[in-house]
Order: C-alpha cells, then sequence, then structure tokens
C-alpha cells in the first residue's frame, strides 16, 4: 500500500551520491535484479516475477500521481522513491532525488509539510503542501488513488477490445458415452463430433447443459433438428434421442430401471462456456467505464462488510478454527473472505496461468481495492489527507486566516485505525499462507 510520505513515514534525503558512486551503485543493483530474476525462473517462479513486477510498476504509476500533480501545483518534491529502507541507489535530479531501496512494500514521494507537525525551513515553507490551495492539496492526496483507477480503466479497455464482452452461454460436445452393445450411440450417429458448440435445438438457442438436456429428454424417438458451430462454419443436424431411463440417483440407462422415468437421451457429455465478443475501440470507452463502475460498487460492499462488526467477528473466526477458515477458503466471495496481497499475488500467478484474460481481470479488481483502501479517512492513508484539507476548508471563516488543523490531536485516532489496519492485514496474511483460497481458475 502506498501513501503520501510523512515525517514519520519515509526518512530525509540521503546525501546526493557522486557521479562515480551512483554509476557504481546502479550497476550492482543491476546485477542484483539480473541475479534475482535468474534465481526465479531458474525456481520455475516466472509466473510469479511477472506479478510482482506488475505490482511494483502499479505502486509507481500511483506515486507518479502524486508526484506530477505536485509539481503541478509548484509544491517541492524532495524524493521519488520506490521501496523503503536504506538506499540501494539513487540520483538527483533538480531539486528532486529518484532511487530504489530493498524492502519493496510500496513506494513514496516525499512532499514537505504534509502536516502542521513538521519542522520545515522558512525559506521552502511557500511550496509546502499545507500552504497551497485547497483545491491543489485535495488533487495532489487523491492522484494516487485517481491513478488506480485510470490504470483500472486502461485494463478494462484493453479486455475488452482484445477479448471481448461476455455473450451468451454454450455448450461445447467434449465426449461421448459409450453404449453397451452399441458400436455408436445417438449423437454419434447423428453427425455429432467431440468438440462441437451446439447452438441450438430445432430453432431454440442453447445457452447452457440444462436447456439441451430438457429439448432432449422431451423428444424420445423424435428427430431433432441440433445446429452445431465446427472449426467456424454452423450446420445443423438431424439426431434422434434414443429411449433412456432416468434413475432417482439422476444416472441414465437404455435398459429399463425399476422406478426410473422414460426419456430420451443422445449419449454425449458437455462442457459449459461462455462466448466473447470484441467491441471496437470507441464502444470499448463506455463498457470499460460500465465495467469499472460494476466493481467499484461491489468492492465498497465488500470493503464495509470487512469493517462492520460482523465481517471482523468473521475474520477472528476464520484465524482460530480452521474449520470455519477452510470453509472460507472454499467459498471465497460467499464468505466475505478477506485477502492479503500474498494471496493476491497467488491468484494472479494463478491467472498468468490461466490465460491473459484472467490476469486482466485480478489486476482491474486489484488496482480498484488499493485505491478505495487510499481513500479511507484516516492518516496515513491518502484519504486522511484529504479528510484533513476537507475539514480546515469548513473551519475556515470568510475573511480570516486558513484555519490548519493540529495533526497532533489525530494521533490517538490514527494509532488506533492504524492498530486494527495492521491486525486485519496480517490475519489476511495468516489465512493466505496457512488457508489459500481454492483456485478460481479450475
Amino acid at each position: 500500500m502506498t501513501t503520501l510520505a510523512t515525517p514519520e513515514a519515509a526518512p530525509e534525503a540521503a546525501p546526493t551520491p557522486s557521479a562515480p558512486s551512483s554509476a557504481w551503485a546502479l550497476v550492482r543493483l543491476l546485477g542484483a535484479l539480473a541475479l534475482i530474476t535468474g534465481v526465479f525462473l531458474v525456481l520455475g517462479l516466472g509466473d510469479l516475477l511477472l506479478v510482482l513486477a506488475v505490482i511494483i510498476v502499479m505502486v509507481m504509476v500511483h506515486e507518479f500521481g502524486h508526484f506530477a500533480t505536485a509539481k503541478w501545483s509548484h509544491m517541492k518534491v524532495t524524493q521519488y522513491f520506490v521501496g523503503f529502507g536504506p538506499p540501494l541507489w539513487s540520483i538527483r535530479r533538480g531539486e528532486t532525488e529518484y532511487g530504489v531501496k530493498p524492502i519493496l512494500a510500496g513506494g513514496y514521494v516525499k512532499i514537505p509539510g504534509m502536516t502542521n507537525l513538521e519542522e520545515i525551513d522558512p525559506v521552502d515553507e511557500p511550496r509546502t503542501y499545507r500552504q497551497q490551495p485547497f483545491h491543489n492539496r485535495i488533487i495532489v492526496a487523491s492522484a494516487g488513488s485517481f491513478m488506480h483507477f485510470v490504470m483500472a480503466f486502461v485494463l478494462a479497455w484493453i479486455a475488452v477490445v482484445a477479448f471481448g464482452v461476455p455473450g451468451s452461454s454454450t455448450v461445447k460436445v467434449a465426449g461421448f458415452v459409450q453404449w453397451p452393445g452399441h458400436e455408436r450411440n445417438a449423437a454419434q450417429l447423428g453427425g455429432i463430433h467431440a468438440g462441437d458448440t451446439i447452438l441450438a435445438v430445432n430453432g431454440t438457442k442453447v445457452t447452457d447443459p440444462s436447456a439441451l438436456t430438457s429439448a432432449i429428454q422431451k423428444s424420445p424417438g423424435k428427430p431433432l433438428a441440433v445446429e452445431v458451430r465446427r472449426d467456424g462454419h454452423d450446420t445443423t443436424l438431424s439426431v434422434t434421442p434414443a429411449l433412456g431411463y432416468k434413475t432417482t440417483s439422476g444416472d441414465e440407462s437404455l435398459s429399463p430401471v425399476r422406478g426410473a422415468k422414460p426419456i430420451g437421451i443422445i449419449g454425449i457429455e458437455s462442457d459449459s462456456g461462455t462466448t466473447f465478443s470484441p467491441e471496437g475501440p470507441f464502444r470499448a470507452l463506455g463498457t470499460a467505464g460500465v465495467d469499472v463502475g460494476r466493481i467499484t460498487a461491489a468492492t465498497v460492499a465488500g470493503l464495509g462488510h470487512v469493517f462492520s462488526p460482523h465481517g471482523l467477528s468473521s475474520l477472528a473466526s476464520q484465524v482460530t478454527s480452521s474449520k470455519a477458515a477452510q470453509s472460507a477458503a472454499a467459498n471465497p466471495q460467499s464468505s466475505g473472505r478477506v485477502m492479503s496481497i500474498v494471496g493476491a499475488a497467488r491468484v494472479a500467478t494463478q491467472a498468468v496461468q490461466a490465460g491473459v484474460l484472467y490476469l486482466l481481470e485480478i489486476l482491474i479488481a486489484l488496482n480498484i481495492v488499493i485505491g478505495l483502501v487510499n481513500m479511507l479517512p484516516m492518516l496515513p492513508l491518502d484519504g486522511g489527507h484529504v479528510a484533513i484539507a476537507i475539514y480546515e476548508r469548513i473551519r475556515t471563516k470568510k475573511g480570516q486566516p486558513y484555519y490548519q488543523a493540529d495533526a497532533a490531536k489525530l494521533m490517538p485516532v490514527v494509532y488506533a485505525f492504524v492498530s486494527v489496519l495492521i491486525v486485519v492485514v496480517a490475519a489476511a496474511v495468516f489465512l493466505d499462507i496457512a488457508h489459500p483460497v481454492a483456485n478460481p481458475f479450475h
């Protein structure tokens, strides 16, 4: 998670390295990155490495939102770093130091004067965050989260243009049931092949296996016009279901079974799927916006559940009860299972293995979650700075000096909030390690 840096969140700027030492540090950094990449690849963790790289890019795009809007607002920006800890490499350009630190748990932009607690050189005071107009502070504080929504929209647009939007469901023939004493069953006699997609029966569209089964079972001995798609071409076949029987357990049989209901059967094994229809670049803009809005609404509801008394109680139950944890892991959506960045990275890695579209869907959701969490109205999150700016604006009386909130008075509340957040995150990490959610792509 990334935030605007405060005096407590980021160290003071390190001395600017000389050109030779900076160049040597860069060589060492690139060598370390090459070594890490090699280790991941040798261990067969290339998919995880890709996901981690994407997450780091997301973090720095978030920080670039703060950086760019602060520069636009003529604020002083002293640091733009990825990671935390001692600098591995840095370089100064103008008044800003850029660099990399070893603990890749986020990134930060250092803008002096984020609160009234920070002591600033009087020369720099006019360019501090706290001295800027209300609208500039709102823009800078919320720019990081805004960038997550921009990334989510771009990814959604790419998904719609490249892969399309889900259309009607389809039923594909996965295989055939071997009938005892028969060389071929009714489906094979009718010309159906494995891999065919069944589109319609007697002119009625087939959108799921149950619709196909219902049409067949009602027509024993009656020829059916079955429209199929094979190798991109549509054709209509005549298939006559044989007289069969359905037992109370749901099995089908050609032989009469006591208590079984007579039905029509053709002997196929089917898989259901969904067709996707790509959209043009302009139409996709609207579709992508709708998708982002839908996921955002669902995420807001999910966050409300997580931080509700019921949600926190459920999380505690999962941590203390293996049975509850396993049940939540098997049904993460219905149970409201909280997922940490560890779980998100695992699911994203599974998405890479399942296909690019699935990875895009995970990254869209992840960007929206991070964007919304960062806008929670409490320090040290970005939303805390937005809330303070709004409070100061409300408290400022016309014709009076601009009111400045005392951040020191907020510290007890901030500590309580951070404590709850740490507990929730720690619990989520524990559950993601001890009871990982089921692979959603299997």
